[in-house]
């Protein structure tokens, strides 16, 4: 075929695709009822997509702040010691001279009673070096403001200090498990502290359960010697460091990443960041069904138009490419209008208090938004694709048309 002839019919093609698409998205005054379905499929993906875009920003969102919390207060990275291997001076000496880009807390730990007015707490003491901890621990960090720690001064969360009612300079009273003699039995050792300061995380959990004191004064008390329960480390890329540190370790030690503490929770929104992204997927989904509905309905009251199209040149592939591309058109520009409304409804709640949240439960009062790049294009394909396999099977059937039984029954 010559170029020439090649673009005649190319011309021809487009031509009879535009009359089509032009023809069938007029209203019609005989048949309202196709034109109220395609309306109802323009709106529904439309809708549908923008519901989805904002959920998946919101989960986004909460995911994050919930990593950052766990971050900050699960530590990036976590050395134990196995059964048959202990923790000290040595070792960690030499982990900062073989990674000096990362900061090192050696801590001890211990479950403890808080004994309050006609009431008992469970909480956990760590022991450790001031120095050392609030360059790993920001929460820390920002509740002392360079405060100066004495032997017996605590750390409490700022939960803890709202239940118990205590202010800065307040004693606290904590019972140990190690025995002291005493007469003939022998009593659980209880010391008093200081409270030098409080710090608030976001997670009541860890903001009524997590306590800080010196950790020579911990050893004391506990009459134990001076080794560590484990070392909690900064690292700006605790993946790639988490591999480097059990390379080094070899099998001495457990090495274990933020991620790894808080699995089950971080799993469990993946399931659900899932589950919602298929449920509100579905609603794209019945709306397609519109599109199919409509266009099918197309065919079979413009029959006869369609087979004279036919018997006058027109081949089966301008039929179904017209008639696909009617569907993709509604569907599209459905997909289209989703998206900036997403992304209006996403600016307003981003910039207005139009939703608060309570601080106390989530950590945040401000709703949390963060729509990614993968979760927005995952989205935008997948309506795409629905709405293509809508649009196929109507164009088929559309192209299949018997042109000599139409015509004669017609």
């Amino acid at each position: 075929m010559s170029r020439k002839r090649w673009s005649k019919t190319r011309d021809f093609s487009l031509s009879v695709c535009r009359y089509l698409l032009f023809k069938y998205l007029r209203f019609d005054k005989e048949q309202p009822f196709i034109n109220l379905s395609m309306i109802l499929a323009f709106l529904g993906v439309c809708v549908g997509l923008c519901v989805l875009l904002v959920a998946m920003a919101i989960m986004n969102g909460f995911d994050k702040e919930f990593q950052k919390r766990f971050f900050v207060m699960s530590y990036p990275i976590t050395i134990l010691p196995k059964f048959y291997t202990s923790i000290n001076e040595n070792l960690l000496h030499q982990l900062k001279t073989h990674f000096p880009n990362l900061f090192f807390s050696p801590y001890q730990s211990t479950q403890v009673a808080i004994r309050g007015e006609n009431r008992f707490d469970g909480a956990v003491v760590f022991g450790v070096n001031f120095q050392d901890e609030i360059l790993v621990n920001e929460v820390l960090s920002k509740a002392l403001k360079e405060q100066n720690i004495s032997s017996f001064d605590i750390v409490i969360g700022s939960v803890l200090a709202d239940e118990l009612d205590l202010k800065e300079g307040d004693k606290l009273s904590l019972i140990f498990a190690n025995l002291n003699p005493s007469g003939f039995s022998l009593m659980p050792q209880s010391k008093r502290f200081d409270v030098k300061a409080q710090f608030t995380s976001g997670l009541a959990f860890y903001d009524k359960a997590y306590m800080y004191v010196d950790i020579n004064t911990l050893n004391k008390v506990l009459h134990s010697s001076y080794k560590y329960d484990g070392i909690h480390i900064f690292s700006k890329d605790a993946f790639s460091d988490v591999k480097a540190l059990k390379q080094f370790l070899q099998d001495d030690y457990i090495v274990v990443g933020w991620w790894e503490q808080n699995k089950n929770i971080f799993s469990a929104l993946e399931l659900e960041k899932r589950a919602l992204f298929i449920v509100l997927m579905l609603i794209i989904i019945v709306a397609s069904l519109n599109i199919v509905s409509s266009l099918l309905m197309i065919v079979m009251n413009r029959r006869n138009e369609i087979a004279l199209l036919l018997a006058l040149g027109a081949s089966k592939n301008e039929i179904k490419k017209s008639f696909f591309t009617l569907g993709m058109l509604i569907g599209g520009s459905g997909v289209l209008l989703g998206i900036v409304l997403a992304f209006i409804i996403l600016w307003i709640l981003g910039n207005f208090d139009i939703i608060s949240l309570p601080a106390d439960v989530y950590g945040i009062s401000k709703l949390p938004l963060d729509l990614s790049l993968f979760d927005f294009l995952l989205a935008v394909i997948g309506a795409l694709c629905i709405i293509a396999l809508s649009s196929f099977y109507p164009a088929k059937k559309a192209a299949e048309l018997n042109i000599l039984d139409t015509l004669r029954n017609e």
